[in-house]
């Protein structure tokens, strides 16, 4: 049984769907790497010190929050907010991130929304977007019940 709603749950199901901050650790082994060339010759390589912050910064801002109203996509230096309305489907490449074909014809890239990432997706998008690892997960579980997958033809 779910437990009852209160005070300190959310109103509305929100799915933020960003880059690991455990990638702000390699950016700060960048930084170490850099120091060398930098100290080595500061006229020269100075400049690339910006590098990790700026990555560092990008890791921390990107993302795609799903909600029930739609999806609000967040990229280095800008924003978005597309509602489920405009969406007609999604694409998913084999490289590069999803993208969302919208009914206008156009498309538009999900910032860090992966195949793998698809259950999350779905599961904030309150049934508009199905997930295709519940239908396995289900059967897996039959099988572990020893339930039948298949109908079971009548003998009557």
């Amino acid at each position: 049984m779910p437990p009852q709603p209160s005070s300190h749950t959310p109103a509305e199901p929100r799915q933020v769907i960003r880059i690991s901050p455990l990638a702000l650790i390699a950016c700060i082994f960048l930084l170490f790497c850099i120091t060398f060339p930098v100290l080595g010759w500061p006229a020269a390589f100075g400049w690339m010190l910006v590098i990790p912050f700026l990555i560092g910064a990008w890791v921390l801002r990107v993302r795609t929050t799903v909600t029930p109203d739609g999806l609000e996509l967040r990229r280095a230096f800008s924003s978005q907010s597309i509602s489920w309305d405009r969406i007609k489907g999604f694409r998913f490449p084999k490289r590069g991130w999803a993208r969302a074909d919208l009914v206008d014809g156009s498309e538009v890239s999900l910032p860090t929304v992966t195949f793998g990432r698809l259950p999350q997706l779905a599961s904030a998008s309150g049934g508009r977007v199905t997930d295709p690892y519940a239908a396995a997960r289900e059967a897996e579980h039959r099988r572990a019940r020893g339930e039948s997958t298949e109908a079971e033809p009548n003998t009557d």
